[in-house]
């Protein structure tokens, strides 16, 4: 009697027989995902979004230092600033981690933006929704935040709505607290960050 190896894969009436070792190894490996033996792959903590209790460091300093609400300058511009978790780890394996910062007077902030603001400092996506450029331009005359790719303009005072400009859509908000001087986030992005597809 003949015996089929594995590498050996018979057709009978269209369909093909599968190797007896496979079998056995495909069920061995099931086994073993239910018991607990063989876990998914997680996710990089540098790939992923800002979470609440992550600091801000500049995107320029090296070695990375929190961030306070002084080394925002009041009255613009922005500063570019990754996340970065509790135990050090900078989120800056996905540029869509990427977040702007801004000081502005408190008292010029309007509804649930100062809410979300620590001491007049807001925090968008620094993605731009439009065409996933960076929202690099400020006018310090207007006040407002500029992409220059296509020249979206946002008022961040009042949540970054959209002034004018091919954008759908104002970049997503990070909700900030302060905590022992530093900035900190207290709650993840509002919504989807960068571009929506169609």
């Amino acid at each position: 009697m003949k015996t089929v190896s594995d590498s050996e894969t018979p057709s009978h009436g269209g369909t093909r027989c599968i190797a007896r070792r496979t079998v056995l190894c495909a069920g061995a490996l099931a086994g073993m995902e239910m018991t607990g033996l063989v876990q998914p792959a997680l996710a990089q903590a540098e790939n992923e979004r800002p979470k609440e209790g992550d600091l801000l460091v500049s995107v320029d300093a090296e070695p990375p230092a929190a961030l306070a609400v002084s080394d925002i300058p009041l009255g613009g511009p922005q500063v570019l600033a990754w996340p970065m978790d509790p135990t050090g780890v900078v989120r800056k394996g996905s540029r869509l981690n990427k977040v702007l910062l801004l000081h502005l007077d408190p008292a010029t902030l309007t509804g649930v933006t100062s809410e979300r603001a620590a001491e007049g400092v807001v925090a968008y996506s620094a993605i731009c929704p439009h065409a996933g450029c960076e929202i690099s331009g400020w006018d310090a005359g207007q006040k407002i935040l500029e992409c220059s790719c296509h020249f979206s303009h946002y008022n961040p005072r009042e949540a970054a709505t959209v002034i004018d400009g091919p954008t759908p859509r104002a970049p997503a908000a990070l909700p900030l607290k302060v905590e022992n001087g530093k900035l900190v986030v207290a709650k993840a992005f509002t919504g989807r960050v960068g571009i929506v597809p169609t």
